[in-house]
């Protein structure tokens, strides 16, 4: 009987895309980084409201609308104290916002860093599968197979190696899954039942919970 050694991943970004932008300081397309800072203006009872970017050459500001002559009946009131308040982590997660930014903007510049979390497993004597499941709150760049080369410390080549002869397998099952974005719900599973040594190289990179 095969046992699995279950683990979550949270995955978060380090860095927020940034929209290159015509700027009018630079006389050019240059990148632009959110601020932080949303910009609010009412008329009557109708709302605007921005998200505050900043030039990372000349600091000229740039606002990219949220919404517009928005009825200030019809915003969900948890987002209008959001942004009454400037509150850091709805503004954080609006500015991953890809489809916004890509209305506004032809380049969108997108980063792979990211912070992973490891939420530790319960104990499974006997495991000889592993099986990771990704939690992704917000769209990052990463692609699946440079995720676990990197946390687990083997080689793509490697990982490529496993998933071709069938111990490597996706939740997804699509053709070319380790090239693909990772996003929340993926599960890894990796057949180790002929590592005699798994217990001891890969259950902490794994689970993050030591040897």
């Amino acid at each position: 009987m095969c046992h699995a050694r279950e683990v979550r991943w949270t995955v978060i970004p380090r860095t927020a895309p940034r929209p290159w932008i015509a700027c009018g300081g630079c006389g050019s397309a240059t990148p632009f980084q959110s601020s932080g800072k949303i910009r609010l203006n009412a008329n009557g009872r109708r709302l605007d409201a921005w998200l505050i970017y900043k030039c990372l050459a000349c600091d000229r500001t740039w606002n990219r609308p949220i919404f517009e002559r928005r009825g200030i009946r019809d915003i969900d009131p948890a987002v209008l104290a959001a942004l009454q308040s400037n509150d850091p982590d709805w503004i954080r997660a609006e500015t991953f916002n890809l489809d916004a930014l890509r209305r506004r903007s032809a380049r969108i510049e997108e980063f792979p860093d990211v912070v992973v979390t490891k939420d530790p497993p319960q104990e499974a004597p006997g495991w000889t599968r592993l099986t990771i499941e990704l939690v992704v709150p917000l769209p990052v760049s990463t692609r699946l197979d440079r995720l676990l080369a990197s946390e687990l410390k083997i080689s793509r080549a490697r990982l490529k190696a496993l998933h071709d002869a069938g111990a490597l397998t996706t939740s997804c099952g699509r053709a070319g899954a380790l090239r693909r974005r990772i996003g929340t719900g993926t599960r890894v599973t990796i057949d180790l039942a002929g590592e005699t040594g798994r217990e001891r190289s890969w259950r902490p990179l794994a689970t993050g919970d030591g040897p």
